[in-house]
């Protein structure tokens, strides 16, 4: 058979078509990207988050939140003591539109914080709350233990780089002024933060007694937590000032949060871990978030990133994509150790979008409903990689 140029065009043709072929074979074969489960970490936002443009209606938050594939929310409880009516009532419209609220916050008493008279009859109040939470499927309680937040060391700093977009600083040493988002006494103008005195309402406080104050505390609640099946997270000190108007901070420091754990051995004793201000002490936020999550004792966790000049006294809330954490290795290893609980992408920057689009709250520098956008969609990102 005498060899022609169509059959050789039509050999080259056949050849495509069965290399075509194979190249959809194998695309058949790899997998679509994973999505969250019960085993998952699983991307969350915060209740307020889906109002952050201007809802109009109760309806409104929940469904913003929806519309960027977040399926849980975490927020503020209300006082104490809670009740199975008053969460349902809370959870009633998350539930409507098909997201789960899956942590919120408590706040817990000066009593019991500063160990004053009357800290027994309030800590009964937290534990019918938490028995409360179990009983409408609440998993995780969140709290604090501050004896001072330093929210007066935060100012608004600019990305210049990043066309003006804003970012939030602490500095230890922030001259005080009468512009400030957090407000001083009049007598403080000018005076440094860390020179600031203690409040009346407040006073001062050493570790040790901070200490013995939430291990009083611990040591009442864990059981009840325990039997209820819900896990309580103890946020860290978010500035970790070393001093905050004269009072010592339990949770300023990794060697404070693995004492907290220390004091009741169980997984219902767990942090909050945040791996922002993991980096603003100095901490390889990698190699704190192994030590934790082998130990099941991470039971929430805080995402976002931070350039730091001075560990605890001076650092720099940045984009979460920019920064000195690794995102992705602090997600690989959540997924590594196998971490199931919610990741708040938290910290949003300021674009001039949602500045032109809303009035805007919250610490100085931060953002709107388009920044929390942003994000949602780099921590699922991060996610979905590190579960491939």
């Amino acid at each position: 058979m005498k060899f022609t140029r169509r059959m050789a065009v039509q050999m080259v043709g056949s050849g495509a078509l069965i290399s075509s072929a194979a190249e959809v074979g194998s695309a058949a074969q790899v997998p679509p990207a994973p999505k969250e489960s019960d085993k998952t970490p699983k991307i969350a936002l915060g209740t307020g988050d889906g109002f952050a443009a201007g809802a109009s209606d109760a309806s409104e938050g929940p469904r913003r939140i929806k519309q960027l594939g977040v399926n849980h929310v975490l927020g503020g409880g209300g006082a104490a003591p809670w009740t199975e009516e008053s969460l349902g009532k809370t959870m009633a419209p998350w539930k409507a539109m098909g997201i789960q609220v899956s942590n919120l916050m408590i706040n817990l008493s000066p009593n019991i914080i500063y160990g004053k008279a009357g800290r027994d009859a309030d800590i009964e109040k937290v534990k019918d709350s938490i028995v409360a939470a179990g009983k409408v499927g609440l998993p995780v309680v969140e709290y604090n233990f501050y004896a001072h937040r330093a929210m007066e060391g935060y100012f608004e700093e600019i990305d210049k780089e990043r066309g003006n977009s804003g970012w939030t600083g602490f500095d230890y040493e922030l001259v005080q002024t009468a512009a400030q988002q957090y407000q001083t006494r009049p007598e403080e103008k000018g005076m440094k933060f860390k020179d600031l005195p203690p409040l009346a309402a407040e006073g001062a406080h050493n570790l040790d007694e901070i200490w013995a104050n939430a291990a009083y505390f611990l040591k009442a609640v864990i059981p009840t937590a325990e039997k209820a099946n819900v896990r309580l997270a103890l946020h860290p000190n978010d500035p970790p000032a070393p001093v905050s108007r004269g009072s010592q901070q339990i949770m300023g420091t990794v060697a404070g949060w693995k004492k907290l754990i220390s004091l009741v051995n169980s997984p219902a004793n767990g942090i909050t871990f945040d791996c922002g201000v993991t980096r603003e002490m100095g901490e390889d936020p990698v190699e704190v978030c192994r030590y934790f999550a082998s130990r099941d004792r991470i039971n929430h966790v805080h995402f976002r990133n931070v350039l730091v000049q001075k560990p605890y006294e001076r650092y720099t809330e940045v984009w979460i994509d920019e920064g000195l954490n690794n995102m992705f290795a602090i997600m690989k290893e959540l997924v590594k150790n196998k971490y199931s609980r919610l990741i708040y992408p938290e910290h949003q920057r300021r674009l001039d979008y949602d500045t032109e689009h809303t009035k805007l709250g919250g610490y100085p520098g931060g953002g709107g409903y388009a920044a929390i956008a942003f994000n949602v969609g780099y921590a699922r990102a991060m996610l979905q990689a590190a579960l491939s």
